[in-house]
C-alpha cells in the first residue's frame, strides 16, 4: 500500500506501508519437527490464540499450504 508522509508544513512525500512479517520458529508435535515461518504480527496472535496445529489445519483446508 502506498501513502504520503505530510510534514508539519504539509510537505507531501511518497512512503510504503509495508507488512509486518517477523520469522519465528514453530514446534508441530503431530509431525515431531521445528518449522520456520516468515508470520505477519496478525498471524502470530492467531497463532497464540488457536494453536499452531489449528492454524495449519485451516490453512490446509483453504489451500494456502501443502
Amino acid at each position: 500500500m502506498f501513502g504520503n508522509n505530510v510534514s508539519f508544513s504539509i510537505n507531501k512525500t511518497r512512503r510504503r506501508f509495508n507488512v509486518n512479517l517477523s520469522k519465528k520458529r514453530f514446534y508441530i508435535p503431530e509431525e515431531d519437527r521445528w518449522v520456520t515461518l516468515k508470520v505477519s504480527a496478525k498471524a502470530l496472535k492467531s497463532i497464540n490464540k488457536k494453536g499452531i496445529s489449528a492454524v495449519l489445519k485451516e490453512a490446509k483446508a483453504q489451500g494456502l499450504v501443502k
